[in-house]
């Protein structure tokens, strides 16, 4: 028979061993937990979510700026940006001399937009542009009266919108009788143009019905600098 000291060390012997496995399944869990926190890390920074945050922030920008048209459209501040028009020289109101184009390229000055655009031209730089969020502004129309062209008028062009860029819309109706807002012009309607009562020439052409004179669709398109 083993002596009562042999049983006791033979005991002590297993206590031994059931610590060190016991050490090792606890080591091993610790890789485990360690591994699938990485792995978490990992997966909070693939290219699908920030996609899907860039998604997000370009829904949130085409919203603001659909908004910002029907906001504009209901107080008359748009049609009044559209019809800033100086009809003799081609070009809107106060447009940079230097710039090839009728467009206004920048938001100059302390004021930036609102003073060549008024209302909406304010609109745009406390919305966007002291954000430092481009934008582009396009008017469609047709340049024929029997609308078989079709042509892009630049408002504001501030460059080239990036891949990430989105864009509203919203189309005026713009009557006969509309005056021009260009300073100097002011008397000057969109039908007096179109029959030569009125010097000079807008950019779009007649296409409506009186007392309607054309629709323009405008195009605002905007993305981060």
């Amino acid at each position: 028979m083993r002596s009562r000291d042999e049983r006791r060390a033979g005991a002590g012997a297993t206590d031994d061993r059931a610590q060190a496995h016991t050490l090792e399944a606890f080591a091993a869990a610790i890789l485990l937990v360690a591994g699938l926190t990485f792995a978490l890390q990992a997966t909070a920074v693939t290219p699908l979510s920030a996609s899907t945050s860039n998604q997000h922030i370009e829904n949130q920008q085409r919203a603001v700026a659909g908004d910002l048209l029907a906001a504009s459209a209901e107080n008359g501040d748009l049609q009044a940006a559209i019809l800033r028009w100086n009809p003799e020289n081609e070009t809107f109101a106060s447009s940079p001399p230097e710039v090839d184009g009728e467009a206004y390229t920048r938001a100059a000055g302390p004021n930036g937009f609102d003073a060549a655009l008024g209302g909406f031209g304010e609109s745009l730089n406390r919305t966007f542009v002291d954000r430092r969020i481009a934008v582009n502004v396009e008017l469609r129309h047709y340049n024929t009266t029997a609308r078989t062209e079709r042509r892009t008028t630049s408002l504001i062009d501030m460059g080239t919108p990036s891949d990430n860029a989105v864009t509203a819309t919203r189309t005026v109706a713009l009557a006969a009788d509309a005056n021009l807002t260009a300073p100097g012009y002011e008397n000057s309607t969109l039908g007096g143009l179109a029959d030569g009562t009125d010097s000079g020439a807008f950019y779009a052409a007649e296409t409506a019905s009186d007392p309607l004179f054309a629709h323009v669709e405008v195009r605002i398109v905007v993305w981060r600098m």
